[in-house]
């Protein structure tokens, strides 16, 4: 329900910077917070108009951050009912995503921090160019393709394995001269490693990646089997991985291990469920879930990713006690059964299995994800910030699966259920008709074949 002035009172605030739990009234006015007082004081004058909600101690938890998704906005109002308010949009096209990207800040839909389409080198590993990927082999087109985006506004690059070196190191360049970041995922690269790309000047590390080349020179994910046989995957190298992660810890690279979807896919067919009302929802997304079943056919694909699970966690724990940036992202829809808002979740509960404290591993959706964006408006319970908030029936710092069990959800300053957001999950006709208009308006540009 959307309010000018709304009025929460008997709360449990988890304050992720010092990680304690406070027991308070909030009081938001035109989507920010306003004023945050002890519920043990009496909060002031209240205009005449507030709707007041007693929390009766319930918990409540910033907004969480998925830092690495591919939207759709068949899907987008699943996240917010997932208690997910923002995300990082790490590929796709901001055409297609115009209408979520400008929405208002109290909309069903989570704000979007969005890279345009993946650059990527030739033969492409998802095909040919589209709009959702281009493939690059010259010195002008990549600089061509940099302006394009920040001028279609793009709020970051993304870079892919197939792209070569110095390709690369010229996206690198002009996105800089445009003051945009850059983001790698080098998953399936061929000749750059994470150190190379931290090297030059790349900030994202997307899925950990690059990190096992770094350590094993003659291993891709095309290479011969006898290759992927020497290596002890279930038992990682930490002296090489240390080695590795401290020179990314120096040059300052924000790793987003996507943890989810190498866990999804070496389960396979054991895969992590969620049981919440959001999944009857999902399964009505036909597309999404033939995808999926599609994929899981795939064993020898999913094996070969599904493999490496071990080393991204044994990477992912020696970096965040490096003192190095961990963000939490869950790479919806990828692999399989990434499934929106909920993936997460089990993001922040893998980060516990792992080893992290159940505050460190909120932070990593939360304040540090705000961070790493430069936001200081999200992530966070103070005064000053938007209202982006989950209200939580129980303790997550007790239980980090506890993040599931929302009873409401307040995007900038407008307050949902989840049935609420659900609700607004769009119909396959108008589904369609969204595609429809996005890829006439795309035949209609002049970067169709570029």
């Amino acid at each position: 329900m959307e309010n000018s002035v709304l009025l929460l009172k008997n709360a449990n605030v988890i304050d992720v910077v010092t990680g304690k739990t406070i027991y308070s009234h909030l009081l938001i006015q035109n989507g920010f917070i306003t004023k945050i007082v002890s519920a043990h004081k009496p909060i002031g004058y209240i205009h005449k108009k507030a709707v007041i909600y007693d929390l009766k101690r319930r918990f409540v938890i910033p907004g969480l951050i998925d830092m690495h998704v591919h939207m759709k906005g068949d899907y987008a109002p699943i996240f917010t009912a997932s208690g997910v308010t923002t995300v990082r949009n790490t590929g796709g096209n901001i055409g297609e995503l115009k209408k979520i990207i400008n929405a208002s800040s109290g909309a069903p839909t989570p704000r979007i921090i969005s890279a345009d389409r993946i650059i990527d080198g030739p033969p492409g590993l998802w095909g040919e160019n589209s709009p959702w990927n281009i493939n690059i082999n010259d010195a002008c087109s990549a600089r061509a393709e940099v302006k394009r985006q920040v001028e279609a506004g793009a709020d970051f690059i993304k870079v892919y394995g197939w792209l070569k070196k110095e390709m690369m190191k010229i996206v690198v360049e002009e996105a800089k001269l445009l003051h945009k970041e850059v983001s790698c995922d080098l998953v399936h690269s061929i000749e750059v490693t994470a150190t190379e790309a931290a090297k030059m000047g790349i900030k994202w590390n997307e899925h950990a990646s690059g990190i096992i080349k770094n350590i094993f020179p003659n291993w891709t994910m095309q290479a011969d089997e006898n290759i992927w046989e020497t290596i002890d995957w279930k038992n990682p190298d930490m002296q090489k991985i240390i080695e590795v992660c401290k020179i990314l810890v120096e040059n300052k690279v924000v790793l987003c291990p996507t943890m989810v979807l190498y866990d999804q896919v070496n389960l396979m067919r054991n895969y992590w469920y969620p049981e919440e009302k959001i999944m009857n929802k999902l399964k009505e997304n036909a597309v999404l879930m033939q995808h999926w079943r599609r994929f899981i056919e795939n064993t020898s694909s999913l094996n070969s990713l599904g493999i490496q699970h071990t080393y991204n966690k044994a990477i992912t724990k020696a970096y965040f006690e490096l003192g190095g940036t961990v963000v939490a992202g869950s790479d919806t829809p990828a692999g399989i059964f990434t499934f929106p808002g909920m993936a997460l979740h089990r993001e922040l509960e893998l980060f516990v299995e792992i080893g992290l404290s159940e505050i460190d591993a909120l932070r990593t959706a939360t304040i540090k994800a705000a961070e790493a964006l430069d936001r200081q408006d999200i992530g966070v319970i103070q005064e000053g910030t938007i209202a982006d908030m989950v209200v939580l029936e129980k303790n997550p710092l007790k239980d980090i699966r506890n993040t599931k069990e929302i009873h409401f959800i307040i995007k900038g300053g407008t307050v949902y259920s989840q049935d609420d957001l659900l609700d607004k999950v769009p119909t396959e006709e108008n589904i369609k008709k969204s595609v429809e208009e996005f890829m006439n308006s795309f035949l209609d540009t002049n970067y169709k074949s570029s």
